[in-house]
């Protein structure tokens, strides 16, 4: 395997296809091979998840509708979980985080260019209650909150799950999308931190399908990426009804799918 992975790379360096692209993902998620299922254009493929396109949301700011014209469905080899994004993105298998429940799995999805979208990570430890000093809590925002039909414990703190894109405002407003399903430990709109996660079924931990799974305001030296930074809550909202890249980002985790293990 470690060979042929070594000739798709001088392929890949040569031909510089997305074609080369999706076998060095492959490459990357070890010698079980993901599994591909092309699927047709969004306006037309029947089996494609429903992201909004080009109408108003759930609750919030419409957001434009997705751009990528042929999409394709990532399935894991373990048969678990699969979801559609498009078909120039790849997918890259990555170590689940400490304390993952077993049979935890961690896929990063990027860009044709590399450029990381969203991790979905299953398993996870769902994170301990911790107090927010008034005095440090933010203000944040719902722009986006649109309900998903996805398995989740239910409990005191517990919501169901939702694709939500929110901004906290620091020295700059940053932007966070992904799957919620806990409610924010917040008084008068105000927050310490933002989870993007989902309590699973009893015993097998929390999951999430989101570029941060928590969101909370930057230190002016921080690296921003992959969150998204805005002067103005005008700036976030014009990014939610325009961007191509967040309306395919959002229809690929609002089509994620939980499946029983073959």
């Amino acid at each position: 395997m470690v060979a042929v992975c070594r000739v798709v790379k001088f392929l890949s360096a040569i031909l510089g296809t997305a074609l080369s692209a999706l076998f060095l993902a492959a490459c990357g998620a070890g010698q079980s091979a993901p599994q591909w299922t092309p699927v047709g254009p969004a306006t037309s493929s029947a089996n494609a998840s429903p992201a909004p396109s080009g109408s108003a949301s759930a609750s919030g700011t419409p957001s434009a509708g997705a751009t990528s014209a042929e999409w394709k469905t990532f399935t894991d080899p373990g048969k678990t979980i699969s979801f559609e994004l498009p078909a120039q993105w790849i997918v890259q298998s990555a170590a689940p985080a400490p304390g993952s429940a077993a049979g935890a799995v961690h896929y990063d999805v990027k860009k044709a260019d590399g450029t990381f979208v969203a991790a979905l990570q299953t398993g996870l430890p769902m994170p301990a209650a911790q107090p927010c000093d008034a005095s440090q809590a933010k203000a944040y925002t719902v722009l986006n909150s649109v309900p998903v039909s996805l398995p989740f414990q239910d409990g005191p703190n517990a919501l169901t799950p939702r694709f939500v894109f929110r901004v906290i405002q620091g020295y700059k407003y940053f932007g966070s999308f992904g799957l919620v399903g806990v409610r924010t430990s917040a008084q008068d709109g105000k927050a310490c931190r933002l989870l993007n996660i989902v309590p699973g079924p009893t015993g097998s931990g929390g999951y999430a399908f989101s570029d941060v799974t928590e969101l909370a305001p930057l230190a002016p030296n921080a690296e921003v990426a992959p969150l998204q930074a805005f002067d103005n809550l005008a700036q976030a909202s014009d990014y939610v009804q325009t961007s191509g890249d967040f309306a395919d980002a959002q229809r690929m985790i609002m089509s994620l799918k939980f499946t029983k293990p073959s």
